[in-house]
């Protein structure tokens, strides 16, 4: 049997009715959001304004003293419930992930595993790792120190299009346990989702105004989100995220932002030329390339080139592009128009001015309005718009090399700094290599899974890629303030009694060579 077609699934009135409800929007204005498969309508919305963002951090800070005197055990609870229930509800939180933003169904497994698995690594460990912590004290048995963590208070989360349910979801999840509550805003075309999960999470027993939901223009929503905000974290374009720190930093607000990138994967002499060209597919084209650690520079050993290109040429050129709710299609549409002509500008320029297009290279209205063939190009220079700026769709620029210094040197001649990817046979060799590479994250026979997925490392950006860290201990700590609590027992920090400084003096000093000596200190 076929599988059924977008235009035979929609979301129910009721489904949009119940989720719109979490929207904070006390007026009569609306949205209307297209699906991308098609074009047409896919849900009418509420849309917040200024007062509206105003009253979310109202019941927020209400909701979360209360959430914040909860013990770390009971705050976790309702996440660790989570994972089951999207285990079981994992069809209706898949299409609704593919009807609002048009990727194939392969690309919003990413997505709900995500969610599932990093909120889950979250609530095994919040208790151990936002418990008061001993530190060594500056006298040994004499300073007895505490580290705790408090939360922030109330966390502006701006969320992009491009994943909306992974970035919001497992971004809010940490805040949460922290004890913050959160003001979330995600694109208005891609909230669907998470509005999802916030029901989800209110019926699993999450307070109802500990996450609120903001719907709107960033102009109107924008400034009031930030300007109350008791930390900022933004996954989204360098331009926008500078224009953030901008705001917040006169307030001394701290935050944490993943931007932009430019990521290369550099093909060694000894590669696995199959295997890398099967993983080349995944690297540049989930997502259609809006994945802001898709790989979009591609550098490949001569030894090996003429061997690889045709290898990865023919892959990308058998790909299955389609409308499906099911796994059959290899990739899905662009979200929007605007990046439609984004990527159509990008490659139109490079080909003018004397790119070789191996693949791909034109939309496919014909699947539906907002399709781009996966684009494979050769022959780019560094005067082309392509060549360092983030394309941000399905196109991969292929270039030979020589010599490893200097592809490393090429793979870091960027502004970018988020992700990288090296293929070989030899992992020690490919490590050595990543070491060098001046990226956040480095996959060795990996496009990006591998790093991103490892929920107890950090991952985040060098350079203009960002500032902080998401998962690992950074990706909940950051959302707490530490506090440092010490005690003095037994003698005071000075001399005691009638005893002068010059004893004194002479006392400490033979405890210096004392704990050195020791390795107390």
């Amino acid at each position: 049997m076929a599988s059924p077609k977008v235009s035979e699934r929609t979301l129910s009135t009721a489904l949009i009715e119940r989720l719109a409800s979490h929207i904070v929007a006390d007026g009569a204005d609306t949205t209307t959001i297209p699906a991308p498969f098609t074009g047409e309508t896919l849900a009418t919305l509420p849309v917040s304004g200024a007062k509206d963002v105003l009253t979310a951090y109202e019941r927020a800070r209400e909701a979360q003293r209360a959430w914040a005197r909860l013990p770390v055990s009971e705050r976790v609870k309702p996440f660790l419930r989570l994972s089951d229930a999207l285990v079981d509800r994992r069809e209706e939180i898949l299409d609704i992930i593919q009807l609002e933003t048009g990727k194939a169904r392969r690309h919003a497994l990413e997505e709900f595993l995500d969610v599932a698995l990093c909120s889950l690594y979250y609530a095994r460990r919040a208790g151990r790792l936002l418990k008061p912590h001993r530190r060594q004290g500056m006298m040994p048995g004499v300073t007895r120190v505490q580290e705790v963590r408090h939360p922030k208070g109330v966390v502006a989360l701006i969320a992009p299009w491009n994943y909306p349910f992974s970035l919001g979801a497992s971004d809010i999840a940490p805040a949460l346990m922290a004890g913050n509550a959160v003001i979330h805003k995600p694109d208005t075309q891609t909230c669907l989702s998470s509005l999802w999960v916030l029901d989800l999470l209110v019926a699993l027993g999450l307070p109802k105004d500990l996450w609120q939901i903001v719907v709107g223009d960033p102009a109107e929503v924008g400034d009031p989100l930030i300007e109350n905000a008791d930390y900022v974290s933004f996954t989204g374009s360098t331009r926008a995220g500078r224009a953030i720190t901008a705001k917040v930093a006169p307030r001394l607000v701290s935050y944490s932002m993943e931007l932009g990138g430019k990521n290369p994967m550099i093909v060694l002499d000894d590669a696995d030329v199959e295997r890398t060209a099967r993983g080349a597919v995944r690297a540049c084209f989930t997502n259609a390339g809006q994945l802001c650690i898709s790989i979009e520079r591609m550098y490949v050993h001569e030894d090996v080139y003429d061997r690889f290109v045709p290898a990865f040429v023919e892959q990308v050129s058998g790909m299955k592009l389609g409308t499906d709710l099911s796994f059959e299609a290899e990739m899905g549409s662009l979200t929007f128009q605007r990046q439609l002509d984004a990527v159509s500008k990008h490659v139109d320029q490079a080909v003018a001015e004397g790119a070789t297009v191996l693949a791909g290279g034109k939309a496919r209205p014909d699947i539906g309005p907002w399709f781009y063939e996966p684009t494979i190009l050769t022959d780019v220079t560094t005067d082309m718009d392509l060549c360092a700026n983030e394309t941000f769709g399905p196109v991969v620029s292929i270039y030979k090399f020589r010599d490893v210094d200097e592809v490393v040197a090429t793979a870091n001649d960027t502004d970018y700094g988020l992700n990288a990817s090296v293929w070989t046979k030899n992992v020690a060799r490919g490590r050595e290599i990543a070491s060098r590479i001046q990226a956040g994250t480095v996959n060795i026979n990996d496009g990006y899974g591998a790093a991103f997925a490892s929920y107890d490392a950090p991952m985040g950006g060098f350079k203009q890629s960002g500032v902080g860290r998401r998962h690992g201990s950074e990706g909940i700590l950051k959302f707490t303030e530490v506090q440092t609590i010490a005690s003095q027992h037994f003698m005071d920090l000075e001399p005691p009694g009638k005893v002068s400084f010059d004893t004194f003096a002479n006392f400490m000093a033979t405890g210096v060579k004392l704990m050195k000596r020791f390795r107390i200190k």
